[in-house]
Formats: structure tokens, sequence, C-alpha cells
């Protein structure tokens, strides 16, 4: 698709109107639905860095998740005219990336069946004296977060990295509110019951 540094270099002179004001992301939108691409650089400057974030949280892959990226912006360049405005820009650029990464995951599923690509997935589990020698708490929270569910990752990552609220993590999703309310309850359940195992008493969410 792009590079980081193209995009980023093009983002400081790319469509700013005489005021200064950076170009809002609905306005980028329109524009990219009429094939500008100084539009899609800027946007993705603006916004790839958080995708990509969110899809290795997603995925458990940095590979894959930079891959992902380009398939993301490639997504919103073909599908910009179809967006409708009833949701944030960021919430309907998530909602792409999750689906994206959701069908990465179902392929990567379906790879380690076969026995030689099994016998190639390390064991990323942490060991008890890993976790010990660990001291960052921030690192902590991060391997506890990698053992919780794919559907409990989801709503914590979505609300405490990406500043989602509750109805746009279900648009983002595709589920009631409730049951958003009701995942990240058990998330943070189970997430302070895995800092305690690593001698942590109280977790950060």
């Amino acid at each position: 698709m792009m590079t980081y540094s193209q995009t980023i270099s093009a983002a400081a002179c790319v469509n700013r109107p005489a005021s200064g004001k950076a170009t809002s992301d609905e306005v980028l939108i329109r524009l990219i639905a009429k094939g500008d691409k100084d539009a899609i650089r800027l946007l993705y400057a603006r916004h790839s860095v958080r995708v990509f974030r969110f899809l290795v949280r997603m995925t458990n892959n940095d590979a894959t998740a930079e891959d992902l990226v380009s398939e993301v912006f490639t997504e919103v360049w073909r599908s910009a005219g179809r967006f409708e405005g009833r949701s944030q820009v960021t919430t309907w650029i998530l909602g792409i990336a999750r689906f994206k990464a959701m069908s990465a995951m179902r392929r990567r599923t379906f790879e380690a069946l076969d026995d030689d690509a099994a016998a190639s997935i390390a064991d990323t589990a942490d060991n008890p004296e890993v976790v010990m020698q660990n001291a960052n708490r921030s690192a902590v929270l991060q391997s506890c977060l990698k053992e919780l569910s794919s559907a409990h990752r989801q709503v914590i990552d979505l609300i405490y990295y990406h500043g989602q609220s509750i109805e746009e993590v279900a648009e983002v999703v595709g589920i009631p509110q409730n049951t958003v309310k009701t995942r990240v309850f058990h998330a943070r359940k189970r997430i302070a019951e895995l800092m305690a195992e690593r001698g942590i008493d109280r977790a950060w969410l």
C-alpha cells in the first residue's frame, strides 16, 4: 500500500485548510470516496499505528499485523463511498481491522492443523521463573492479556488502549452493549486473578 515514511512525510502538508487546522477524518473519507490519494495517505499516517497495535494484540504476530494494516487501508480506499457517518471513522476502521484479523486467525488455525506447522508453533506461555524476573508491571499485564480469550481481549483492547466507548465497542465487535459490559467485567476479574498469580495484588484495569 505505502510505507510509514511516505505517509508521514506527506501528512505534514496534505489537506490542511488556510486556517491551519487538520482536516477531519470525515472530510478525508469523503475525499477518499472521490479517489483522492493524498487523503488516504493522510488518513493512513494518522491512524496506521493505532490499527497496527490493535492488530498485534488480536493476532499476537507482528508480521501478520503489518500485512493486515495494508489490507485494512486498501479496504478503506475501496469502501469509503459506503461510509454513512453513523459512527466515528476510527470505529469504522477498527471494525474493518477486526474483520481482517479474525479472517487471518481462522486461516492460521487451518494451517495449524498441518503436523509440520503445528510442530513449528512455539510455546509462548511464561514459566514462573520468567515471570518473577520480569519486574515491569506493564510487561506482566501484557502477559496476562494474552491469556484472555479472544472475545475478552478484544473488548479490553478497544476500551483501554483505543479509548472506545461501550457503544463503540458494541458496534465494532457486533454485539449488544450489555454483552460488552459482561465481557469487560469477566475480563477484568480474570486479569486480577492472573496478576495475583504473578505476585501482583491489584491489576491496573
